[in-house]
């Protein structure tokens, strides 16, 4: 699979100018019909609104994956289908985001951005157990629906009429939840009743309608004009990086022009911490290479634009500087530690990363120390 920069990038590249179309649609009003959809799932079928006519009530819910108020909500909406599937109510989840209208810092709350690709990474890792379908591309059916943010839920009854249209609860924070307006809504419709409550406000992040190809490849100058610079690290240096950082988690990369492999994944942290850089996050990166070598080493980072904390070995004598990080190191490349602000190592990988599997142990260290 094409790493996240990558389907980003070629496909920004590859778009046609902006069309104008990020203008907020409007939302579908309480008693309309259910607009008709044709959409590709993560399951390989396409889609379409008769598909769930054997179902009592439709749930279609407007989500995503990188959003966080999304992430929250996840697990509810797998334990809303099967609390209910044997009363005959269908969920199908939709993703409204043109995934090339997203900037890698919005990404800072996710492994994984908002491509189909990466929807079907999604749906696997999650194991959902409701329809998961792309509309990132023309955003046909989010245009007709109107969600304003992801989550939104629209709720219809089997005339396939709106009768519920908003938030699954209260709060994105299970413990603090103390009105489940979707399940009343649902319980309410089952009874053949009207819904206690039928709109409520959506909180979560606002879709990302196509056509800021503009703004994203503005975000993208920007990056590149900011400087890079490597400074000379000798063993107290080395150890100190090693102590972590009291305010942040630090990933550390060793690599080295002469080594191949490190070259080949250096976008990828360059990626990585563009994406988390305005987290709790760090990145620093460590150049093996003899000091009179550091004008090559220099170039590298140039020509990847990391404008991260970047060093270089200050002695040709480079076990002392090793075992000044990592007594256990040999000193082969490449080499990648995360350690938390304790110091604590979090993720330590000798050879090549997997990118994805750095992303997530990074997010899951980030994610345990925000509020649920």
């Amino acid at each position: 699979m094409k790493t996240t920069f990558a389907i980003w990038l070629t496909s920004l590249l590859a778009l046609s100018p902006a069309r104008g179309a990020d203008a907020q649609p409007p939302t579908l009003a309480l008693g309309a019909a259910a607009p008709d959809f044709s959409l590709p799932g993560v399951d390989g079928r396409t889609h379409t609104l008769k598909d769930f006519a054997p179902a009592r009530v439709l749930v279609i819910a407007f989500t995503c994956n990188h959003c966080p108020t999304a992430q929250y909500y996840e697990e509810r909406m797998k334990e809303l289908v099967s609390a209910y599937k044997d009363r005959g109510v269908a969920l199908v989840a939709i993703s409204p985001n043109d995934p090339h209208s997203v900037r890698l810092d919005e990404l800072g709350w996710s492994d994984l951005g908002d491509s189909f690709d990466e929807m079907k990474l999604r749906a696997q890792e999650r194991r959902f157990n409701f329809p998961y379908l792309y509309d990132g591309g023309a955003e046909t059916a989010a245009r007709t629906y109107g969600p304003v943010a992801t989550p939104h839920f629209f709720v219809f009854d089997a005339a396939r009429k709106l009768r519920y249209l908003g938030a699954l609860d209260d709060s994105e924070r299970p413990a603090q939840v103390k009105v489940r307006y979707l399940r009343d809504a649902l319980d309410a419709l089952l009874a053949g009743q009207e819904p206690p409550v039928t709109k409520t406000k959506v909180i979560g992040c606002s879709v990302k309608w196509a056509g800021k190809t503009e703004a994203v490849q503005a975000y993208l100058d920007k990056l590149a004009k900011e400087p890079v610079t490597v400074t000379p690290a000798d063993a107290a240096a080395l150890t100190a990086l090693r102590q972590g950082n009291p305010a942040k988690f630090r990933l550390v990369n060793f690599w080295a022009t002469w080594c191949a492999p490190c070259l080949a994944e250096f976008e990828e942290f360059v990626t990585i911490n563009r994406m988390y850089r305005h987290r709790d996050f760090e990145l620093v990166t460590v150049a093996l290479n003899r000091p009179d070598e550091q004008p090559p080493v220099l170039d590298v980072l140039k020509k990847h634009q990391a404008s991260n904390r970047n060093l270089i070995f200050a002695s040709a004598d480079r076990a002392p500087l090793i075992n000044a990080f990592d007594p256990a190191w040999e000193g082969q490349l490449p080499f990648t530690v995360l350690l938390s602000p304790e110091g604590k190592v979090v993720y330590r990988h000798l050879g090549s990363i997997e990118p994805l599997a750095l992303r997530r142990a990074i997010l899951h260290a980030l994610n345990e120390r925000k509020p649920w």
